[in-house]
């Protein structure tokens, strides 16, 4: 089933880079006024420590509204075309060299999957403040207990590679949950690290299944911003090169941490998410303003 997944994961990045390919080919004399240079350097740095498990989406959106790159209106369709092959690398990388209980690789992602098809709907009418609190405090929470762990004061984590019963059923939904709200733009990656950890299982399990759930994921989204002509092809293009190099540094480095040193790595990061998301959810004056909205605009 592995070889399976990683056989349709293979699929879908010749896919994606045909079609990503076929329109930037097409319209190579009307490339928009961006800098190689500075996509390049903010595609290399995000995806980098989005291997991490820290996420891209935050610190890309920032650095390219920053230095100006691209308009805002084409910044979520160029994040999204831009890391989709960096995204496929890491999954391709992960599944094949972390070894994970295949079903439950499978559950979790395909119900990552379900719940951005189906749940999408959902998510989309939930108010973006109550999302954003909820999340922020929910991770400090985790993060919390993780120190406690690591510090000896409670048994949680573990070296296991897979789930049974009560603990699959309750990863598989909490994914199905992570995988809807990824579609109103909250990362699954840090969420995913620490409900992998909360269950008892390796650190090192979480990235196949985080990955391999975004990896499912993002090429569609990405074609259809690709159809609609809602991205920066020269950003984008540029980020995506790098980006994709980044990945197979990066990836060399994370299998190599030591689980302990990988585990406090998990800690940094579900804190800083969870700080993120506090500051966003308290600075969102808009509390009826639903996460759909967000998206459209």
């Amino acid at each position: 089933m592995v070889q399976v997944i990683w056989g349709l994961l293979v699929v879908m990045l010749v896919w994606y880079v045909y079609v990503f390919g076929k329109d930037v080919w097409q319209h190579r004399d009307e490339l928009e006024d961006s800098s190689w240079i500075k996509s390049g350097l903010i595609g290399g740095f995000v995806n980098f420590f989005d291997v991490l498990g820290i996420g891209a989406f935050a610190p890309q959106a920032a650095l390219l509204k920053f230095t100006k790159e691209t308009k805002d209106r084409v910044i979520p369709g160029t994040m999204n075309v831009a890391n989709t092959v960096p995204v496929l690398l890491q999954a391709l990388i992960f599944i094949k060299a972390v070894e994970v209980e295949v079903v439950t690789l499978v559950a979790m992602l395909v119900s990552a999957t379900l719940g951005a098809v189906v749940g999408a709907g959902i998510v989309a009418k939930l108010p973006e403040k109550k999302v954003q609190l909820t999340m922020g405090v929910a991770l400090f929470i985790t993060a919390i207990v993780m120190l406690a762990s690591l510090l000896g004061l409670m048994p949680v984590g573990g070296e296991a590679i897979g789930l049974t019963g009560v603990k699959l059923v309750f990863a598989v939904a909490i994914n199905f949950v992570l995988g809807a709200l990824m579609t109103a733009g909250v990362g699954l990656y840090s969420p995913c690290m620490a409900l992998i950890f909360m269950l008892g299982m390796s650190p090192l399990v979480a990235f196949p299944i985080m990955m391999g759930s975004c990896a499912f994921l993002m090429p569609p989204a990405s074609v259809k911003f690709i159809k609609e002509k809602a991205y920066n092809r020269k950003a984008a293009l540029a980020m995506a090169i790098p980006g994709s190099i980044a990945v197979l540094v990066a990836a060399f480095v994370v299998k190599s941490l030591p689980l302990d040193v990988l585990r406090w790595v998990v800690v940094v990061v579900v804190i800083y998410t969870g700080t993120v998301m506090l500051k966003s959810g308290l600075k969102n004056k808009g509390t009826n303003e639903v996460v759909g909205d967000i998206i459209e605009g």
